[in-house]
């Protein structure tokens, strides 16, 4: 309850705190490309259940639905590889925090229809905890383009977790 607390207000404080960085942003990604702002994508959370990411587009209107890595550079905004770098595209996700669908830190939500990483994770029992914005494996380089790396690394965190590893993810973040 104590961590819940903990996180809701971290949460409320960063989106007050960034709101005016995070509005003109919207602005930019607007009169750049039109709306929608916000990008909502399916992900499978805690125990598989599917639940609405939300992030800052950095891409186009007509971009694939498909992983980020596969993405073509042409797809992507003028100002998306900027709002990636500086990591503003994840700070929407503090309302999924706040509803519930993932902590800050913990294995990064993959897309169901990525089915080798939804075998791995099987695998491996990731699902039995939240995603979250952030994980080990963020902060070791290994991306969604690395299944069976990623599901490894994810394991490890699972198998491993602490406020202190959580804490030392989130400084590497």
């Amino acid at each position: 309850m104590i961590y819940k607390l903990f996180q809701h207000a971290i949460c409320l404080t960063g989106l007050i705190t960034l709101s005016p960085v995070l509005l003109l942003l919207a602005i930019l990604i607007f009169v750049e490309d039109g709306s929608p702002i916000i990008y909502k994508q399916a992900r499978l959370g805690k125990d598989k259940k599917k639940f609405i990411i939300y992030k800052l587009r950095t891409m186009k209107n007509d971009a694939p639905q498909i992983a980020t890595h596969e993405i073509s550079k042409k797809h992507i905004l003028k100002l998306g590889n900027f709002i990636r770098k500086s990591k503003f595209d994840e700070f929407p996700q503090l309302l999924n925090i706040l509803k519930g669908d993932i902590n800050f830190v913990g294995p990064r939500p993959g897309m169901e229809s990525i089915d080798e990483i939804v075998q791995q994770r099987d695998l491996r029992n990731i699902y039995c905890i939240k995603p979250g914005i952030t994980g080990l494996s963020q902060i070791l380089g290994v991306d969604m383009s690395n299944p069976a790396k990623l599901a490894e690394i994810d394991q490890i965190y699972v198998k491993n977790r602490s406020v202190r590893l959580n804490l030392i993810i989130f400084a590497g973040t």
